[in-house]
């Protein structure tokens, strides 16, 4: 085997432990930057979230507010949003 062909294989080899060990940060940064926004948002208490319709105001639905986040989640509040849930930060959309 040449020397340049050596070389050429430790390279190799060193660029793909470079890219595994970059890959790996990657998600790990990603996973902790999606835990720290769901922490930075409020609880449902305290947006009186509720997973139903509020009586008195039945069309101010969670998925009719420019926060929602289809399928079910939200900018601003944490935890599992229902499309027809209601809070005290329903902001509707823009029609």
């Amino acid at each position: 085997m040449s020397d340049t062909h050596k070389i050429a294989t430790r390279r190799a080899v060193l660029r793909s432990g470079l890219n595994a060990s970059l890959a790996v940060v990657a998600v790990a940064a990603a996973a902790g930057g999606a835990a720290a926004q769901e922490q930075d948002k409020l609880a449902q208490a305290v947006v009186q979230y509720q997973p139903t319709p509020k009586s008195d105001a039945p069309a101010n639905i969670c998925s009719k507010c420019v926060n929602f986040v289809a399928p079910n989640a939200c900018k601003i509040v944490a935890g599992t949003i229902a499309p027809t849930g209601w809070c005290v930060a329903f902001a509707p959309k823009d029609s």
